[in-house]
């Protein structure tokens, strides 16, 4: 049986990367997995009550910021990214017709990312038959952008987004942990520089530069906080019913990104809906709207709260 023994590790990371653009992801990168270099900051920014009611993110926090904490064999993350720009927003006929954010349209992303990263993780076990993994999406208590961008398949933007100079930012981020010894790639340069469109387009001021205060982000009040928004911000959602794409908009590395052609990022929902629509839906209504989407992270009460 093969082991590690029969493949030196830069083949080995060179077949992992191979598999990875074979499943449906569009960048891929190897990241050490010391601890974070930002526990700091993110325990001062809970300390600050910037999560809001995210109140999950200070639990396990010690798992958060040490990926070995969180999987004590790991010694390589392979960090993927798969892009879901599919369409420019069309504009609506309407100017009181509501949005929805580009990465609740298709299929919800946990399902799918998760899917491709258990292909790659079974084939690395057919591989190297003693290795050991642990994949992980958004919903795993780790630092997945900072891993991503240790990884060099993107940097942390101003918005706190990761974002690839070809790729751009619309993209879902998954890691698979293992207990192989990969060679580790180069971070990539901030290529930022003096731009601040993103901070300065958001109509809430939610973000400082490399930071952002999710007490005001839209895509947390339409989507996590569950209290009613207060009446200093409600006039500022810009008609976002679901997320905000505002930020990733903007940005000029999001000028010319690839459009994706995977099935599952295909819109189920349309980019706007009215109202009018939306209060008028019912429970049966809204299961069948948003069926198999990432859009079930919210209830009707508080979808029609947003519309209001």
């Amino acid at each position: 049986m093969p082991n590690q023994a029969t493949f030196d590790s830069h083949q080995l990371a060179a077949l992992v990367k191979q598999k990875a653009r074979a499943v449906g992801f569009d960048l891929c990168g190897i990241a050490s997995v010391e601890p974070s270099a930002r526990a700091d900051h993110f325990r001062a920014w809970l300390d600050a009550g910037k999560a809001g009611e995210m109140s999950y993110l200070a639990n396990r926090f010690d798992e958060r910021i040490d990926p070995r904490k969180y999987f004590p064999a790991a010694r390589s993350a392979i960090c993927v990214a798969l892009n879901y720009f599919v369409e420019p927003k069309q504009s609506s006929n309407q100017s009181h017709d509501l949005k929805i954010a580009s990465y609740a349209r298709g299929l919800d992303y946990h399902e799918h990312v998760k899917d491709r990263l258990w292909m790659i993780s079974d084939w690395l076990c057919e591989l190297v038959p003693e290795v050991q993994t642990r994949c992980a999406t958004d919903t795993a208590p780790i630092m997945e952008r900072e891993l991503a961008a240790r990884a060099g398949i993107g940097w942390i933007g101003k918005n706190t987004m990761l974002i690839h100079p070809s790729v751009g930012s619309f993209t879902f981020l998954g890691t698979i942990f293992t207990s192989l010894e990969l060679p580790i790639d180069e971070p990539m340069d901030d290529h930022c520089g003096t731009c601040t469109r993103c901070i300065d387009a958001c109509p809430t001021q939610a973000i400082e530069p490399y930071t952002l205060d999710a007490r005001r982000c839209i895509s947390y009040l339409t989507i996590e906080h569950r209290t009613e928004i207060a009446p200093e911000l409600k006039s500022k959602l810009s008609n976002w019913v679901f997320g905000c794409d505002i930020c990733q908009d903007v940005c000029p590395h999001n000028r010319k990104v690839p459009i994706s052609t995977l099935e599952e990022t295909k819109p189920r929902v349309p980019s706007t809906i009215s109202r009018e629509k939306i209060l008028d839906l019912t429970d049966d209504d809204f299961r069948a709207f948003t069926r198999k989407t990432s859009m079930r992270r919210v209830k009707l009460p508080q979808f029609k709260r947003n519309a209001r």
